[in-house]
């Protein structure tokens, strides 16, 4: 694939700015598309430290993905809804969703495969069949997946006007002034660090979350967070922006000290509402706190 892009802002290094335009193009990965000569300007091939300036014209060949086998793998799922359409997944934490790079596989995706067969849908392509929608690795809970093209084809309307309900629960570091609140804050991948999401009043999405307090500790909140839109690491991003992140979030500067065994952020999504692509019919499903976040509780309540 070729593209041509038009240079915006100079003093940019050429690595910088292929990993800023290319969505999920990675520093390290628009590196190597420099370093294999497949980046021009004016015929001539860039290197990664070369300074770009405005107004400059910068041809990308985007070689072709290598076709990848997913395998089915024979991996427990705790599934809470299952029909001819739809699967929803209670996702363990540490789970990654689709295979990428460093995990090729484990993952749900190979899970998925070998439960439903082919029965999933092929919109999001082959590294992703039936996914609709993510939740982090470390981020435990409700996922749905697609078995057909017409499913997938509803549910991701149903994301994209926002009535699919997506509800979670957190247990977040400080102690909220407010019972409840609204954080409207756009999100866009950080300007330098590619692995994480930042508030960008400039060039980010709009990202809404409602929350709502339903314990206190000191030193820590238990909330509940509704997502009106779905960004990646919404929650995450939000509240850390809020001065409060998500207990024992490594990525956004939740601290774990005093929970051993908490591996990721303490953050589940617990329940799921959407219409039934086939029927239309309302479908509501919830699941229970994970152990981890059982624990994490219990340990708070100790603190009072």
């Amino acid at each position: 694939m070729n593209v041509t892009l038009t240079v915006e802002q100079s003093g940019l290094r050429a690595d910088q700015y292929l990993a800023g335009v290319l969505d999920g193009l990675t520093r390290s990965a628009a590196q190597k598309l420099l370093e294999e000569g497949r980046v021009l300007r004016r015929g001539k091939a860039l290197k990664k430290n070369d300074k770009l300036q405005a107004g400059d014209e910068v041809a990308v060949c985007i070689p072709d993905p290598t076709p990848v086998e997913i395998v089915p793998q024979d991996i427990p799922l705790d599934v809470v809804y299952e029909d001819g359409d739809v699967i929803v997944v209670n996702k363990p934490v540490g789970m990654v969703v689709h295979p990428a790079p460093g995990h090729p596989d484990g993952t749900l995706v190979n899970a998925l495969l070998y439960h439903c067969g082919q029965s999933l849908s092929g919109i999001n392509g082959q590294l992703r069949p039936g996914i609709v929608h993510r939740i982090d690795r470390d981020t435990s809970g409700l996922i749905i997946a697609a078995k057909n093209d017409a499913a997938h084809l509803a549910l991701a309307e149903q994301l994209q006007d926002h009535s699919l309900y997506r509800e979670y629960e957190a247990v977040v570091v400080g102690n909220l002034r407010e019972d409840s609140g609204t954080v409207d804050l756009p999100i866009a991948r950080h300007p330098t660090d590619r692995k994480k999401m930042a508030v960008n009043h400039l060039n980010g999405r709009r990202a809404v979350t409602h929350w709502t307090v339903l314990a206190r500790y000191p030193g820590y909140t238990h909330i509940q967070c509704r997502l009106e839109t779905g960004r990646t690491h919404q929650i995450r991003v939000h509240m850390a922006a809020l001065g409060h992140p998500v207990l024992g979030d490594p990525v956004y500067g939740g601290q774990r000290k005093g929970f051993p065994g908490l591996a990721g952020q303490c953050l589940h999504a617990r329940r799921l509402t959407f219409r039934h692509p086939r029927t239309g019919e309302q479908v509501t499903v919830s699941c229970p706190l994970p152990d981890y976040f059982q624990a994490v509780l219990t340990r708070c309540s100790r603190l009072v």
